[in-house]
């Protein structure tokens, strides 16, 4: 966990440095944006979808819905996790089709098991147009692994 907290530190702290830009925040105050993708994790190899709602310009909550398969195991699990972000842009000038963030999580996987999701995430999306990005996501948690796919603002 410390190496994760200082590889984090260390990237977000180095992308303001060299920002271009003055920082922009990547969602206004009331703006959502889904989120689709899959990854490997603990539990197994995930299908999943994210939404996150904006209530304030570097604050989202939202909620994660997956599906977690493990493969030769016949384990399969659903995932329900809460999550709230907060989004560097603005506090370290980087520019708005650049989207880091981290936050906490906590929900429940039911199904092959039971087990109990708490923790934290650091991520990252880059938009190619107003509307439209990838995401890449790290889980720090009872839950560790990645999450990677496609954004796509509302």
């Amino acid at each position: 966990m410390k190496k994760f907290t200082l590889i984090a530190f260390m990237v977000l702290s180095s992308i303001g440095l060299f920002a271009q830009n003055h920082g922009v925040a990547p969602l206004a105050k009331g703006d959502m944006q889904l989120n689709f993708g899959t990854g490997y994790t603990r539990y197994g190899f995930p299908i999943i979808g994210t939404f996150d709602y904006a209530v304030h310009k570097d604050v989202t909550i939202g909620g994660t819905f997956g599906f977690y398969f493990k493969p030769n195991v016949n384990a399969f699990n659903v995932g329900l996790i809460l999550r709230g972000d907060y989004h560097w842009n603005y506090l370290l000038g980087i520019p708005n089709n650049i989207d880091f963030y981290s936050g906490a999580r906590i929900g429940m996987l039911f199904g092959t098991d039971f087990k109990m999701d708490i923790g934290i995430q650091i991520g990252g999306r880059y938009y190619w147009s107003d509307k439209w990005g990838v995401m890449l996501e790290m889980i720090g948690s009872s839950n560790y692994g990645f999450n990677a796919g496609i954004s796509m603002k509302l």
